[in-house]
């Protein structure tokens, strides 16, 4: 995290009320016992996540034990962390985030434990807004990660399972987590903002295109022969490909070159690991299908920015061969030197680097391919120019990359050590990316 970053993070959860408490919980209060036993929680809250922040594990356990344990503050402390969640759940939209990533953020930072809570909070607070108002992505989004409400009251998602202490505990570590998130890049209307039209879907994507190239992509996965799994990645690369730019051609007739919309933006997750060589992966991936990736590593995932049907590529393309890459690469073994030491890491690391690196050529070169053809058809049907209207559509993503990211820096994946695992990642790529002109009917079904 930046310094600018780590000084937002601080700004946002340490604002209080003039009284001076850091962590402040607003509530209606009845009765001057009732009051009393708020001030009290909310101190220890205060405390507990104070402590939490300063890596003082004795006095965060001593606010929990007392929180968990207090005679007459149960109701209390289930309300104040139920409304600490879905303040700092709020917080967190209007900082840019969205469910997926908070959600991919708790697995990588705590626990199972964590994310459930997390996912529970986000499906809480969402009840909060008519579905006309809520963006197709958010709920893509919603429904990926599971977040729907299970429960009758809202204190059984805190999951007390008979241990208040774990429970608290594991309460006040989401909070912080929640509440010291740097804002993001908003990519898509926060909830309650957004306009559309209840039970319609977006029809930028063609699903039907979509599905077939998951059968595709699934195919190229399971087989155990090298040339099938050759034609299906490929025929996959072709057909989005070929998608696209009939999407482009579409939007331009009836908005000029630049076509209708603007670019969006999504989130994937590049996880450990090996990150450098498998965001390298996805960068190639994006670039081949006239799509931008920034990586964000502290995060865990890529923003991918380009037109909807792009981006529809590009995120099955990166699932699929992950897959396959990881495949391959067990498939390669261990691997160890002369003295016996053990090189997997350094070979597994250039395996994937050098697959990264001969995948975006063999991509490259199956979009060209399609290009060219529908190039071809355009004059011959009409006489015209396509290169324009792509033109115009890879301005738009470069403009967009430079509104969301003005101060992007370049780094490297990863150094490559290993003369083996980077022969053997290449030959791998050739192996997943071969025969462009092999057509969709060979295994399209």
């Amino acid at each position: 995290m930046s310094g600018g970053e780590r000084e937002g993070a601080r700004r946002r959860w340490s604002l209080g009320p003039p009284g001076g408490a850091a962590w402040s919980f607003p509530w209606s209060s009845s009765g001057s016992a009732g009051q009393a036993a708020e001030e009290l929680v909310t101190g220890l809250l205060s405390t507990a996540l104070e402590a939490w922040h300063r890596h003082d594990e004795i006095e965060f356990r001593r606010c929990v034990k007392i929180l968990a344990q207090g005679q007459g503050l149960r109701e209390v402390v289930d309300r104040t962390l139920l409304d600490a969640l879905n303040r700092h759940v709020t917080l967190a939209w209007q900082g840019g985030w969205q469910p997926a990533d908070v959600v991919r953020l708790a697995g990588r930072r705590l626990e199972a434990r964590h994310v459930r809570l997390v996912t529970d909070a986000v499906a809480a607070e969402m009840r909060a807004y008519a579905a006309a108002t809520v963006d197709d992505r958010w709920l893509d989004q919603l429904d990926a990660v599971g977040a729907t409400v299970w429960w009758g009251r809202d204190e059984e998602y805190l999951r007390d399972d008979g241990d208040r202490t774990a429970m608290v505990a594991c309460a006040l570590r989401v909070i912080h987590l929640l509440a010291t998130l740097p804002p993001l890049e908003r990519l898509c209307p926060v909830p309650g903002t957004a306009r559309r039209t209840p039970g319609a879907r977006g029809g930028v994507v063609d699903e039907r295109t979509l599905a077939r190239v998951r059968a595709l992509l699934a195919k190229a996965e399971s087989t155990e022969f090298e040339a099938e799994a050759e034609t299906f990645t490929a025929a996959a690369q072709a057909l989005m490909a070929r998608h696209s730019i009939d999407a482009a051609l579409l939007a331009s007739r009836a908005s000029g070159p630049g076509g209708a919309g603007r670019p969006e933006g999504r989130r994937l997750g590049v996880d450990a690991p090996y990150e450098g060589p498998k965001a390298m992966l996805l960068d190639v991936i994006a670039s081949a299908n006239h799509c931008r990736s920034v990586w964000s590593r502290h995060f865990g995932f890529a923003t991918v920015l380009g037109f909807p049907a792009d981006l529809a590529a590009v995120e099955v393309l990166f699932t699929s061969l992950l897959v396959q890459a990881t495949t391959a690469m067990r498939l390669a073994g261990s691997r160890r030197d002369g003295l016996g030491r053990s090189r997997t890491r350094s070979f597994r690391q250039s395996f994937l680097a050098a697959y990264a690196q001969r995948i975006g050529e063999r991509l490259r070169e199956a979009t060209g391919e399609a290009v060219r053809e529908a190039m071809r058809e355009a004059a011959a049907d009409a006489g015209r120019d396509l290169l324009p209207v792509l033109a115009a559509r890879e301005q738009a993503v470069e403009a967009r990359v430079e509104e969301l990211f003005p101060t992007l820096t370049l780094v490297g994946a990863g150094a490559v050590s290993n003369r083996d695992g980077w022969i053997s990642g290449r030959a791998a790529a050739d192996r997943a990316v071969l025969d462009v002109r092999r057509k969709l009917a060979e295994g399209g079904g």
